[in-house]
């Protein structure tokens, strides 16, 4: 089969880099013919809270691509869809994920489709977004408009796809590992060359009001006072980072939490989650967490809320814990259970058997048999 994928791709930075590079690579090795046309540019600068877009890893995801398509100029969509039509591909895949790029992929794929009837494939990473805007909606109701299959990644946004196709052709596929960032280095390594002695405890990711951060600052006094850890705070802050300062201070914690206002490059991602005794999870609302598939692919326990798609990966009392969102009191009591029941050796090994099942290869399986019927 001819694929066509379109989004970003190194020396774009960012999750959906990672995922449509992983999946171009998993598709290839099945023995389609994939192309690549990446975006030439991604955000502009007033939707855009963080330091910079590009890629400034040393280790980057890189895949044979073309930068061709720029969601912010609509002269340039219309020059796409004549591009897609002349590359007459069989099935083109999108990952979707805001709907801010709701008209670019309309104009694009309708364009296309007048051209030549080529088939589409949304990936769904969010049918309704995090934090809404105006617009969203309608935005959202084109692209998917344009869209003959649907992939989703957990029960969340399977219901919330349905609601907005009812009559949407899907198929539920776990979300993959993102498994190139290395292997597990020793323990011990790995908090020496962070400077974290003892145990330690990682939030990992973009700083946004839904991950709930300030949730796990709250039970960090009650964790302090049955265990001694520390909580490393590994991401770039998509919103004011002076209010969780402020909330350290406090809290009086601030011995016990390292902040790291920064974007972890490839490289250094191996040492984040090697060291780390587990990662947590505080999130008011998810759909699926690709921060877990990094936690798995490193055999690394997750403490959890139970929001979205996340009791679907992470198996309360197997593979790590899960407790109710917006509760300081209850997730400091999941964080003080896990040391205190000496649970990580053994959910340790449950990770290593149950990630199995978040293969590349079972993913590019699911789109071929999506595509089939």
């Amino acid at each position: 089969m001819k694929i066509l994928i379109i989004g970003p791709a190194h020396p774009l930075r960012g999750s959906m880099a990672q995922f449509g590079s992983l999946l171009y690579n998993a598709l290839k090795a099945r023995g389609h013919g994939v192309l690549f046309h990446r975006f030439i540019r991604q955000y502009p600068k007033f939707l855009f809270p963080g330091k910079t877009q590009e890629d400034e890893s040393k280790a980057p995801l890189e895949v044979e691509s073309k930068a061709l398509f720029d969601p912010l100029n609509p002269l340039n969509w219309f020059a796409e869809g004549i591009r897609i039509a002349r590359e007459r591909p069989d099935l083109i895949i999108l990952n979707w994920w805001i709907p801010f790029f709701g008209p670019s992929y309309f104009a694009v794929l309708l364009f296309a489709r007048l051209l030549r009837r080529t088939k589409v494939m949304l990936v769904v990473h969010n049918a309704i977004p995090h934090e809404k805007r105006p617009g969203d909606m309608l935005f959202t109701r084109l692209a998917f408009s344009m869209a003959d299959y649907y992939i989703v990644m957990s029960g969340t946004v399977r219901d919330d796809l349905v609601k907005i196709r009812p009559n949407a052709k899907f198929i539920l596929t776990p979300h993959p590992l993102y498994e190139f960032f290395g292997k597990p280095k020793e323990k011990e390594d790995a908090k020496r060359i962070l400077g974290v002695p003892g145990r330690m405890i990682l939030f990992f990711g973009l700083i946004r009001k839904y991950k709930g951060l300030h949730v796990l600052l709250d039970a960090m006094p009650r964790i302090l006072r049955e265990t001694p850890l520390t909580l490393v705070v590994a991401g770039e802050f998509y919103e004011d980072k002076e209010a969780y300062t402020e909330q350290i201070a406090r809290l009086g914690i601030g011995e016990n939490v390292r902040v790291l206002d920064r974007f972890i490059p490839n490289e250094a991602v191996s040492d984040y989650f090697s060291a780390a005794d587990a990662l947590v999870l505080p999130y008011l609302s998810a759909t699926q967490s690709g921060i877990t598939q990094i936690a798995f692919a490193f055999d690394l326990p997750v403490i959890a809320t139970k929001v979205g798609g996340l009791p679907e990966v992470v198996a309360d009392g197997e593979t790590g814990f899960l407790a109710p969102p917006d509760d300081p009191e209850a997730l400091a009591e999941a964080v003080i259970r896990y040391f205190r029941t000496g649970s990580m050796e053994k959910f340790r090994d449950n990770v290593r058997r149950e990630k199995k099942r978040f293969s590349w290869d079972a993913f590019a399986e699911a789109v071929e048999k999506l595509a089939d019927e």
